[in-house]
C-alpha cells in the first residue's frame, strides 16, 4: 500500500490535534466557568493569531499559528502557562478576585488544572463504547494452532492446542492480550502460563526480535514469539453497561501499556526511538486516515488517551506539575515561594523543549532524513 502523501498526513495530523486539544483546553474551561473564574482566552495553537471572536462573557476564542497545542488564559494569569501576573493581582478589587483562578481555593484549582487531562481520558471511554455498542466485541481466543520451527515457542515448549491463559503474571483472555505483553515486554523472559488439554503447564520464553515493513514501507523491530493462532473467534454484543465497562477497561489497559513503555524508556529496557514525536503522529495519523474513518477515530482515541495521561506527569508546565506545586501548597499551608515556581517552571520549559526537540530528531532521523 503506498503511503500517504505529506499534505494529506500534515492536514490528518491538524484535524485530529485540533480536536483533542480543543477537548482538553475545553475541560479547563467548563470547569474554570462553573467555578466563576473569568476566561480570558481560549486558543487553539501558539503564536500569532489566525482568526478570533469574543463571546458574550468576553473570551477571545481563537485559532493560532503554531497547531502544537493550546491553552487557556485566566484573568489574572500574566501567558499562557496561568503563571499569575503578581502586579495585576496585587491592585485587584474584591469583586476582580472572586473572578480570578489564582484566588480560588486550592480543591478548585486543582479541579480546574485536572479538568483538561481527565475529560481527554474521558473521551476516548466514549469512543470505546461507541464502537461497542456499534460493534460488539469479535476477538480471537488464545489457542495456539501452529509453533514455528525454530520459534521462541518451540525453544519455550509451546505446542499445538495449548491455550496462553497467563503471561508474565496478567490474565490471558484474548489472543490480543498475547501480542500486547509481547510487546512490551520486548526481548526479555517472560513467565507464561499454558492450559494443556487441563493441564496447566508453566513455561520460560524470550521473544526473538524481528523486522517487519509494514503495509506503508515503514520498517519495525518488534519481538515474536512464533506462534500461529488458531481460528477460534468469540462474538459478543454489547448493551450499555457491558459497553461502558468494556469503554472503560480499554482505556485503563492502555494507559497500563503507555506506563509501562514509558518505564522501560526511563530504564533502559526499551530505546527512546520507540517513542513518537509530533511528526511520527502526524506521519500515524495520516496513515489511520488513508484507511477509513474508523481507524482515524480509533487512532484518535489511543492519542486522546496519551495526550491526558502525559499530563498528568509530575512535569512543571504540564497540568501534572500544576498539581504537585498545589500539593506542596496544601502540605505547606503557603503558596510556593513565587522566585521557586519561576525557576521550576523555567526547567520545566528547558526539559520539554529539550524532548521535543530529541523525538523530532528521532522522528526525521526514522524517516531516514539523516540517511
Amino acid at each position: 500500500m503506498e503511503a500517504p502523501g505529506f499534505l494529506f498526513s500534515l492536514i490528518s495530523f491538524i484535524s485530529m490535534f485540533t480536536v483533542l486539544v480543543f477537548v482538553h483546553e475545553w475541560g479547563h474551561y467548563y470547569v474554570a466557568r462553573r467555578n466563576g473564574v473569568k476566561v480570558e482566552v481560549f486558543s487553539i495553537g501558539f503564536g500569532p493569531e489566525i482568526f478570533g471572536w469574543y463571546d458574550k462573557n468576553g473570551t477571545r476564542w481563537k485559532i493560532s499559528w503554531v497547531p502544537l497545542g493550546g491553552y487557556v488564559k485566566f484573568f489574572g494569569d500574566a501567558g499562557a502557562a496561568s503563571n499569575a501576573d503578581n502586579s495585576a493581582l496585587g491592585q485587584m478589587t474584591e469583586a476582580e478576585k472572586q473572578q480570578s483562578f489564582h484566588f480560588k481555593s486550592l480543591k478548585q484549582k486543582a479541579a480546574i488544572v485536572a479538568a483538561g487531562p481527565l475529560v481527554n481520558l474521558l473521551l476516548a471511554v466514549a469512543i470505546f463504547v461507541g464502537f461497542g455498542l456499534a460493534y460488539g466485541e469479535r476477538y480471537a481466543l488464545p489457542v495456539i494452532d501452529q509453533v514455528v520451527q525454530g520459534s521462541a515457542a518451540e525453544e519455550a515448549g509451546f505446542q499445538s492446542g495449548d491455550r496462553i491463559i497467563a503471561f508474565n503474571g496478567k490474565e490471558i483472555e484474548k489472543f490480543s492480550d498475547v501480542v500486547t505483553a509481547t510487546m512490551l515486554n520486548m526481548d526479555q523472559p517472560a513467565n507464561v502460563t499454558l492450559d494443556r488439554g487441563g493441564e496447566i503447564v508453566e513455561t520460560v520464553i524470550t521473544p526473538k526480535i524481528a523486522e517487519t515493513t509494514d503495509n506503508f514501507g515503514v520498517v519495525h523491530k518488534v519481538p515474536r514469539l512464533g506462534i500461529i493462532r488458531a481460528n477460534l473467534i468469540e462474538n459478543k454484543q454489547l448493551g450499555p453497561i457491558d459497553a461502558l465497562i468494556w469503554g472503560v477497561q480499554n482505556t485503563l489497559r492502555t494507559m497500563d501499556m503507555m506506563l509501562t513503555t514509558v518505564g522501560q524508556v526511563i530504564v533502559g529496557v526499551r530505546p527512546i526511538t520507540d517513542m513518537g514525536g509530533p511528526v511520527k503522529i502526524g506521519q500515524v495519523a495520516g496513515q489511520a486516515a488513508s484507511l477509513g474513518m474508523i481507524r482515524f477515530i480509533e487512532l484518535m482515541a489511543l492519542i486522546s488517551i496519551n495526550l491526558g495521561l502525559v499530563n498528568l506527569f509530575p512535569i512543571p508546565m504540564l497540568d501534572g506539575g500544576h498539581l504537585v506545586m498545589y500539593g506542596i501548597e496544601g502540605i505547606r499551608k503557603k503558596p510556593v515561594p513565587a522566585k521557586a515556581q519561576e525557576f521550576v517552571f523555567l526547567a520545566g520549559m528547558i526539559f520539554l523543549l529539550s524532548l521535543m526537540v530529541v523525538m523530532t530528531y528521532n522522528d526525521l532521523a526514522g524517516l531516514g532524513l539523516f540517511s
